[in-house]
C-alpha cells in the first residue's frame, strides 16, 4: 500500500484527489506552481481559491517546495492544466525518483505539439511507468463523496492497478484499461463536445437537440480516436459515453457552462478573462481540428465549434449550419 505520494497542482481536481489519496490513509504532499502563493490559497483546512467548502485531510501538505514534495514518494499524481504540462515537467521530470508510477488526471491535448498529457510527462520522465485516470468527475461532486465512478489505464498493467488500489474508496470505484491512448482522448475531445452542449443552453434549443448533438458527438470523437489507435470500446465506456454525459449536462462543467455563456452572446475573450479556471475545451479544440485534418476525419461539430471560438461565426447560424447539412444514413456500411 502506497504510504506517501505527491500531487503536482493545486486545482480543484489536484486537491480532491489529495484528498480521496488521504482518505486511504495516504500522506500528500500538494505542490503548488511557484507563481501560486500557498498561503493565500489555502486558508485554515480549505481550498479557498479552486475548491471552497472542502476541509482538507491534516495528512495533506500543501506547498511549493517540490523537492521535498518529491522526497520519499511512492506516486505521483498529474494534475496540471494541459497547457502548463510541459514547463512543469521540464522541472519535475528529474525530481521524480526512478520508478515511481505517475498518473495523469489532466484531460486536453497540447496546442504546440498535439501531445497527450501522458506523452508530455513521459518525455520528462522516461524512467517512470505512467498511467492516467479519466471518467465522469465532477469536483466538487467528487469532494463531497457522491458516488462517482472513473478509469485508470496504462500500459503497464500494474501500474493501472497500483492506481485502482490506492484511488478506490467505498463511493469512488475505479476500473482499469489497457487503453491509455483511448482513455486519455476521450477525456480530452469530450471537452469540445460539451462545449457545444452548453452553446445549444445558451440558445436555449432544447432536450432533443442536445440528445442529438452528444450522440453525434459521440460518434465523431470516437473516429479520431480510433484512428489515433484508441480501442472504439473505450468510447462507449465511462472514460467515453460517461465523461460526456457528465459533461454537457452538469452546471458545474467548466465547458458546458461556458458554451452557455457564448451561445447567450458572450465574447470568448471574456468567458476566459472572467473564468478563474482554465476551460480546457477551448484550446483542446485548436489541438482536435488539426489531428483531424492529419488522419482526414470528418468532424463537423468540432468544426463549428471551432468557428464560433475563433472564427466570430453566430452561434446560430453555425447550429443552421450543421442542421443544413446533406442528408446521410447513420451509419456507414
Amino acid at each position: 500500500m502506497v504510504e506517501k505520494a505527491t500531487v503536482v497542482g493545486i486545482g480543484a481536481m489536484g486537491t480532491v484527489t489529495a484528498q480521496i489519496l488521504a482518505s486511504n490513509g495516504v500522506h500528500v504532499a500538494l505542490l503548488a506552481r511557484d507563481a501560486e502563493p500557498v498561503a493565500e490559497f489555502f486558508v485554515g483546512p480549505e481550498n479557498r481559491r479552486y475548491l471552497p467548502g472542502m476541509h482538507l485531510s491534516p495528512l495533506i501538505v500543501p506547498t511549493n517546495h517540490a523537492v521535498a514534495a518529491f522526497r520519499e514518494t511512492e506516486l505521483v499524481v498529474s494534475a496540471l492544466p494541459c497547457q502548463y504540462l510541459r514547463a512543469a515537467w521540464q522541472q519535475h521530470g528529474p525530481r521524480v525518483p526512478p520508478g515511481i508510477p505517475i498518473a495523469s488526471v489532466t484531460k486536453g491535448i497540447e496546442i504546440a505539439t498535439l501531445a497527450r498529457p501522458s506523452e508530455i510527462i513521459a518525455e520528462y520522465a522516461p524512467s517512470n511507468p505512467v498511467g492516467v485516470v479519466s471518467g465522469p468527475n465532477i469536483a466538487n461532486e467528487l469532494a463531497r463523496c457522491l458516488p462517482a465512478t472513473a478509469v485508470a489505464a496504462s500500459t503497464v498493467p500494474a501500474v493501472a492497478e497500483l492506481i485502482q488500489q490506492t484511488l478506490s474508496t467505498s463511493w469512488f470505484r475505479i476500473y482499469t484499461s489497457a487503453d491509455i491512448v483511448g482513455v486519455e482522448l476521450a477525456g480530452a475531445l469530450k471537452n469540445v463536445i460539451a462545449l457545444a452542449a452548453g452553446i445549444l443552453d445558451g440558445l436555449c434549443a432544447g432536450d432533443n437537440a442536445k440528445a442529438a448533438l452528444v450522440t453525434r458527438g459521440l460518434v465523431e470523437i470516437s473516429r479520431l480516436g480510433v484512428a489515433l489507435g484508441a480501442r472504439p470500446e473505450t468510447f462507449a465506456g465511462l472514460a467515453g459515453v460517461g465523461d460526456l454525459i457528465t459533461t454537457s449536462v452538469s452546471p458545474h462543467g467548466r465547458n458546458r457552462t461556458a458554451g452557455e455563456r457564448i451561445g447567450r452572446g458572450v465574447t470568448v475573450q471574456a468567458v476566459l478573462s472572467e473564468s478563474s479556471a482554465v476551460i480546457e475545451g477551448i484550446p483542446t479544440t485548436r489541438a482536435v481540428l488539426e489531428l483531424a485534418a492529419r488522419h482526414q476525419v470528418e468532424m463537423p461539430i468540432t468544426t463549428a465549434v471551432y468557428q464560433v471560438l475563433f472564427e466570430d461565426k453566430p452561434p446560430l447560424v453555425a447550429i443552421t449550419e450543421l442542421m443544413s447539412r446533406p442528408p446521410k444514413a447513420e451509419h456507414r456500411s
